[in-house]
């Protein structure tokens, strides 16, 4: 008898917790194969340099799906954050021609200035968030500078009650070098503190996830001065957590992007301290954050030794592979005592 009541009681606990998985990953040029005439996609047409046809593109959708299939485990992520996909028919096409399709995901995306016609996006369950709105958020740079891309902001209910706040990103690239492209990603970073600032005043309990391709490193300016993104675990054991500070799960980690033979960490997941309070109602579980890493995602690295990540082209030879990035896998808890659907 004893037994089976530690066994109810266990189970009972356990149906109060359910996990909520977040997803971030760039999957390079994620392009349909219809032109585009506002936009300079002509490298991914099957007439273009590429010869980027349809079997190519569904099987990158397909990939695409594998990823957030596998990294889900037994379920999917309830939260997926995309960098560079095209427009809404990829979109689409990704939730309809791939195993997704019987995973309920709808989506949100940008459709920003970007001269390439790239965007960011995010896919959500709508079992586990309930969208509330989304906008588009713009970076204004100076008249000579190409237009960047738009920052999707998304908000919506979990099922805790609470409001969640999500912001995808795809920041300035590092094209003309990184120190004549720095300003940009500045004035990207302003632009997106400026907005964070508002929700954290604005929510009685704020919960904030910042993901995407910041085109810099944890320690670099536009993270660490502007977006004010502090180190994750703290560097000094002291340092307590503050509910409104914003907090990089991935400032250690060990790099998401390889370039010339060198691990960076390009891409990052940030949120503010409440959701690493394990008394919140959604917290990061412990060690609960990682670079997704499957065998599936690598092959060898011929020119700089060891491994890469293996890409849909490597240079202009198709490989058929994934990306050039790795995911970024967030694992937090939902307590869901108090909550009643």
């Amino acid at each position: 008898m004893i037994c089976l009541l530690c066994s109810l009681t266990l189970s009972a606990q356990q149906n109060k917790q359910q996990l909520f998985q977040v997803m971030s990953y760039n999957v390079e040029n994620s392009f349909d194969t219809t032109d585009n005439p506002e936009v300079a996609d002509e490298e991914f047409l099957p007439s273009g340099d590429r010869h980027w046809t349809e079997g190519r593109y569904y099987r990158k959708l397909q990939h695409i799906a594998q990823v957030i299939q596998s990294a889900g485990g037994w379920d999917t992520p309830a939260l997926v954050g995309l960098c560079e996909v095209e427009n809404d028919s990829v979109m689409h096409h990704l939730l309809t021609r791939t195993s997704l399709r019987q995973m309920d995901y709808r989506y949100c995306i940008t459709h920003g200035q970007d001269q390439r016609g790239i965007n960011v996006a995010l896919l959500y369950q709508r079992n586990r968030f309930k969208l509330l709105g989304s906008e588009e958020i713009r970076i204004v740079l100076p008249k000579k500078e190409r237009p960047t891309r738009n920052i999707l902001h998304v908000w919506g209910i979990i099922q805790t009650g609470d409001t969640l706040d999500a912001f995808v990103c795809h920041m300035p690239s590092r094209s003309g070098g990184e120190m004549a492209s720095r300003p940009k990603r500045k004035l990207a970073a302003l632009r997106l503190r400026s907005c964070v600032d508002s929700i954290l005043s604005l929510r009685s309990t704020p919960q904030c996830l910042i993901m995407g391709d910041f085109n810099d490193m944890p320690e670099d300016e536009s993270l660490s001065l502007h977006l004010k993104a502090r180190a994750y675990p703290p560097e000094s054991p002291e340092s307590a957590l503050q509910p409104k500070e914003l907090y990089n799960l991935f400032y250690h980690a060990a790099g998401s992007y390889k370039y010339k033979g060198e691990w960076n960490q390009l891409d990052h997941l940030i949120v503010n301290g409440l959701l690493l309070d394990s008394r919140h109602t959604l917290h990061l579980q412990e060690g609960g954050n990682q670079v997704y890493r499957p065998a599936f995602l690598f092959t060898d690295d011929k020119t700089w030794r060891g491994k890469r990540p293996v890409r849909t082209y490597y240079g202009y030879k198709y490989e058929g592979g994934y990306s050039d990035h790795l995911p970024l896998l967030c694992t937090f808890t939902l307590q869901l005592d108090s909550y009643e659907e």
